[in-house]
């Protein structure tokens, strides 16, 4: 299992939080690696997110949800 972590927009203030802004896959999709997966928001800047890995993805948090950056936005069997 591989975990996708928010990536770190705010290199000053790692503990800053963000918005996940949206999914662009749904709850046990097959991605496959490097595939686009998700935005994500800090501070007026976005950032997309893909997958590390290859598999089954399981979304750990819902849009619009505040999230710590670092923190596991959804793991990958």
């Amino acid at each position: 299992m591989t975990d996708v972590l928010f990536p770190p927009l705010s290199v000053e203030k790692p503990d800053t939080e963000g918005i996940l802004a949206t999914w662009f896959v749904s709850d046990g999709a097959v991605v496959a690696a490097d595939q686009l997966i998700a935005e994500v928001q800090v501070d007026k800047v976005s950032a997309d997110v893909a997958a590390p890995v290859a598999g089954t993805i399981h979304l750990l948090v819902a849009e619009e949800a505040v999230v710590t950056q670092g923190a596991p936005i959804a793991r990958i069997e």
